[in-house]
């Protein structure tokens, strides 16, 4: 039996590990072991009918790294096999991808239906920018599909949502929304970022796009940013490519390089962390200065059953309150000696960051209440330390609050 008839020859036949060791790898003339980094911008080709032929589209291959580049596209191709997507783009961040999707397929005179938990940036997307070029937009409360049904309209093109929320860990059923959205003639747009592709599968639940700040979880090591695009070739390739092309979101080729080998480990690193997130959630829940904790896959969440349905684990970000405040919440975070202060998520170091005065400061306090920012809610991105260092640092912490 030759290589070519082996089954594994085959991305389908492979597990997600394996595929994103070697998915979507092409390598050049040289043969190298790990993917090659094209950190170029333009492309030469053979001859001038070829330049033509590529110009358009009937011959394959690159014009202009700002359209498409190979380090990028193995990225995407990679990113694509772990989604179960037909089709994939790289952007420069998280952000990009978001108003990418939505603004590719929205038009003036439409209307989008949002869930008002959302992260900030996102917030301002759908609030802010869409309302300046003739897209209506309306917030709804997410955790019951009865809402999404009541704001849609005869205008409708789109529904956006993110699930588990920023910074509450609310939930949203996907599967429920995107009947809903398509009972409509309206695309649903997903914010997984939270999830990660690892633990929950949108597309399979009904989406039509899916996003990512693969600034998080993807890189894992607070390199560099990057966000993704994913969903059907006819999305992708048409409106979403389009955009991209004309506007110019792209990703940097080094950026898809150092995503590529952060991607690798991903499963591993998701893992880990979500399984030390489980501890620490079990751990805060116990903790007599702690007024609640937030988490999808503890038992006090009120959306357990939804959670278990629709993610594998519970996601590697616990949420938390803490009795005193915002005065303790400060001591708790300002008390820790491995956790660090900052605003990112998805790493390898464990991070704590107060929503109330950095993620959402820019809302009213009216707006905050509404999407369940207290000023005693901390939010923490569990990393890959030990178990056991990361709940006696949170230990210490709450003893001074």
């Amino acid at each position: 039996m030759t290589k070519a008839q082996n089954p594994l020859s085959d991305p389908k036949n492979r597990s997600q590990e394996t595929t994103l060791v070697h998915g979507g790898t092409v390598r050049s003339q040289h043969g190298e072991t790990s993917e090659a980094l094209f950190l170029n911008s333009g492309f030469v080709y053979p001859d001038s009918a070829s330049a033509e032929r590529r110009f358009s589209n009937q011959e394959p291959g690159y014009i202009y790294s700002r359209f498409s580049n190979p380090t990028v596209e193995m990225f995407q191709q990679r990113l694509a096999l772990l989604e179960g997507a037909e089709a994939a783009r790289g952007l420069a961040t998280g952000m990009a991808a978001v108003t990418t999707a939505l603004m590719s397929q929205v038009r003036a005179g439409d209307h989008v239906v949002a869930s008002r938990a959302l992260f900030g940036g996102c917030l301002y997307v759908i609030q802010d920018y869409l309302p300046r070029w003739g897209v209506e937009t309306t917030l709804v409360d997410g955790r019951d599909p009865a809402n999404f049904e009541a704001a849609m309209r005869q205008n409708t093109k789109a529904v956006f949502i993110e699930t588990p929320t920023n910074p509450t860990l609310e939930l949203v059923d996907i599967a429920a929304v995107a009947a809903i959205a398509h009972a409509h003639g309206a695309k649903l747009i997903v914010d997984n970022v939270f999830a990660t592709p690892v633990l929950q599968s949108p597309l399979a639940l009904g989406a039509d796009l899916v996003c990512y700040s693969a600034t998080k979880h993807i890189d894992g090591q607070g390199r560099v940013l990057g966000g993704a695009i994913l969903g059907s070739k006819e999305l992708i390739n048409g409106d979403i490519h389009t955009f991209i092309r004309q506007t110019g979101p792209s990703m940097s080729p080094f950026n898809a390089w150092v995503l590529l080998k952060g991607i690798e480990t991903l499963p591993l690193r998701v893992k880990a962390a979500t399984e030390t997130a489980t501890r620490i959630a079990e751990f805060l829940g116990n903790h007599p200065n702690i007024e609640r904790v937030i988490y999808p896959h503890h038992k006090d969440h009120p959306q357990l059953e939804l959670a278990k349905r629709q993610m594998k684990g519970g996601s590697t970000l616990v949420a938390f309150e803490v009795k005193g405040g915002q005065e303790a919440a400060y001591r708790v975070a300002d008390a820790l000696a491995i956790v660090v202060i900052s605003n990112n998520l998805g790493d390898a170091k464990s991070i704590i960051t107060h929503p109330r005065t950095t993620t959402h400061q820019r809302f009213t306090e009216e707006q905050r209440a509404e999407m369940g920012i207290r000023p005693n809610l901390l939010r923490l991105s569990v990393g890959l330390e030990s178990t056991d260092d990361l709940i006696a640092d949170l230990a210490y912490g709450l003893e001074q609050a």
